[in-house]
């Protein structure tokens, strides 16, 4: 192999492949000089609609805006309870703290890495106004028992959905012993993640399956209401402009990422096919290595992370090893939400998402690549962990 450096991710094959319809698209929109809410905004947030099966798309600034304005837009608001994972990047608690409600923190399961469905029922109290499941790493979360469950008790269901972009619920959760309603699992399955509660939330920060080259982000819902508001919101608050009915945000998705990310959608699904051809390639070379438990080939993951754990305290020393052969790598998260500094002392432990914490380690992984470069890196990964290379 090359002595070249190997990245996590390496996004210039995939712009090599569109880089004269970006071109043409960038160009487009330098002519027409509209810059803010040009057209390309519209036509992006009609095509994503489409694509998803939703009815409204509201283009907004980043993922974590999406949350906010779409936990706003349901009413959510101060001293108001959502239930989430403490296993996800601080800006699904953050935007949740930031509209005045409260975390409310349910451990994760070891194997799909997503909220524990069997463990959010006791965390919830007459606060409760939402859950906000996450679809960590590209990996359905098992949204019919969470529906059940918001069901049951009147909850409103936001949906994390930055890693999880063309990702569909198909009803084939881990741990599966048939919790759910049948009727709600056949209903939703075949959904795309963003689709099934209340809303959904997406980030198109450039490392995202569906990336832009800046920031943005998207709000999805089948309510009327909740999409005008939602679209209020990203202007100020207002409805007609200099007419400000409540406080808002400066929150637009730029014309430009909207005309860059009109050219990216239509290949998004061979782009997680090519996603999950690597993961099974991964989990194919690593099968049986002692000491690495690898991730679930689940049904409808669009491996956003394709994330493995490195067992008895040896992740820091494998993952030092691999950066000194050149392989980089990325620990998602070595701080679970509960744990951080702007949290402190004002939760009980979650033992699982401790226990990844410490263990998860995300190998290198974009659609084209190669399987050399795969069985290179595996290699190595083996050689660390005292296993026969291939």
């Amino acid at each position: 192999m090359s002595e070249k450096k190997i990245p996590v991710l390496d996004l210039k094959p995939q712009y090599q492949a569109i880089k004269a319809e970006i071109q043409d698209a960038i160009a487009r929109v330098l002519d027409s000089g509209q810059f803010i809410m040009g057209p390309d905004v519209k036509l992006f947030e009609q095509e994503v609609a489409t694509y998803l099966g939703v009815k409204h798309a509201i283009g907004v600034n980043s993922g974590t805006d999406a949350l906010i304005i779409g936990l706003r837009a349901l009413g959510i608001g101060e001293g108001d309870e959502v239930i989430t994972t403490p296993f996800s990047f601080f800006a699904t608690a953050e935007s949740i703290s930031n509209v005045g409600a409260i975390p409310v923190f349910v451990d994760v399961e070891a194997d799909s890495f997503n909220i524990n469905p069997k463990a959010i029922k006791e965390k919830i109290t007459p606060r409760t106004k939402a859950i906000l499941p996450v679809h960590l790493y590209g990996n359905p979360a098992a949204m019919g028992q969470i529906m059940d469950i918001a069901a049951e008790h009147g909850l409103k269901v936001v949906e994390d959905c930055a890693q999880s972009f063309g990702a569909k619920y198909y009803g084939t959760c881990s741990n599966c012993n048939g919790a759910c309603q049948e009727s709600t699992r056949t209903g939703i399955s075949n959904k795309h993640t963003g689709t099934i509660g209340d809303v959904g939330a997406y980030s198109f920060f450039p490392s995202k399956n569906l990336g832009a080259y800046g920031d943005g982000g998207l709000v999805v819902t089948n309510n009327d209401q909740v999409a005008e508001v939602a679209r209020m919101l990203r202007v100020h608050g207002a409805k007609k402009k200099y007419h400000n009915e409540v406080l808002g945000y400066n929150s637009r998705l730029d014309t430009l990422q909207a005309a860059i990310l009109r050219v990216k959608l239509p290949h998004i699904d061979a782009w997680n096919d090519g996603r999950r051809r690597v993961a099974k390639l991964y989990n194919e070379l690593l099968a049986n290595v002692d000491g690495i438990v690898i991730p679930e080939l689940a049904d409808g993951h669009v491996f956003h992370q394709y994330t493995i754990r490195i067992l008895e305290g040896k992740r820091d020393a494998v993952q030092q090893y691999l950066a000194e052969q050149g392989i980089s790598t990325m620990i998602y998260y070595p701080v679970p939400q509960d744990r951080l500094p702007v949290y402190k002392g004002q939760y009980e432990a979650n033992p699982v998402s401790d226990l990844l914490a410490g263990e998860v380690l995300s190998l290198p992984i974009w659609s084209e690549m190669e399987s050399q470069l795969i069985a290179h890196i595996v290699n190595t990964l083996k050689k660390i962990m005292g296993f026969p290379i291939n």
